[in-house]
């Protein structure tokens, strides 16, 4: 009896390329293992049910461990997990951002005595402006002593004194107290300057010890106050 070896051939072929197929797919899903609350070692080629509430490896064809799956959380624990995982990104950034503003204030201040002198140059500055504004003070109050010696002649009654005059004098309290209020506000900035400064120069003394910078103050530099 002869055979048609290509019609047998065929089909066999056919049966084998399948079955291949069939064994790669199931390779590629992967193999689930677990140990349930029984103790069980548990084998599947999809996620274990009985391990829902634990760790469960998949594994590559090769035996060796792809990736581990954690447990099915529910509503209330995902939102707990999501939250813990929100709190540590939050600190994590925190932390980044702290470690870039520290390196950021070594750069600028690279030892104790360029930031005695940053200090010093920058009260200078309030100093110049409040020096200017108590000189323009000064030169106010010598003009509201003019203006009440014209007034001396309308003592009796100020309301017949001339419109120019009544002026001068509203003009000139409002001038002085502009002043008064802008030369408040530089003793406020010159506060606010060495509030500053000694609130970087406490970590920056830590930053200094650390990398070994000098951290004696200079004679040059002004004191805070």
């Amino acid at each position: 009896m002869r055979i048609n070896v290509r019609s047998w051939f065929k089909p066999t072929l056919t049966a084998a390329l399948l079955l291949g197929a069939g064994l790669t797919g199931v390779s590629a899903q992967g193999i689930y293992s677990c140990t349930d609350s029984k103790g069980r070692k548990i084998t599947s080629d999809r996620p274990i049910a009985d391990c829902v509430d634990r760790e469960q490896l998949e594994h590559n064809p090769s035996g060796t461990v792809r990736r581990k799956v954690g447990p099915t959380l529910t509503a209330e624990e995902r939102a707990a997990a999501e939250a813990r995982e929100r709190e540590a990104a939050e600190e994590r950034a925190r932390r980044a951002e702290e470690k870039r503003r520290d390196h950021a204030l070594l750069v600028r201040y690279p030892n104790r005595a360029v930031h005695d002198a940053e200090r010093a140059e920058a009260l200078a500055q309030v100093d110049a402006v409040t020096k200017a504004a108590t000189k323009r003070m000064g030169e106010l109050q010598q003009q509201r002593k003019v203006i009440e010696t014209e007034m001396e002649f309308y003592q009796k009654d100020p309301s017949k004194a001339p419109a120019p005059l009544k002026r001068q004098v509203d003009e000139n309290l409002q001038s002085i107290g502009i002043q008064t209020r802008f030369i408040a506000d530089q003793e406020a900035e010159k506060a606010r300057v060495n509030a500053r400064f000694n609130e970087d120069l406490v970590k920056l003394l830590k930053l200094w010890s650390l990398s070994g910078a000098p951290t004696a103050r200079t004679g040059a530099s002004r004191p805070a106050r």
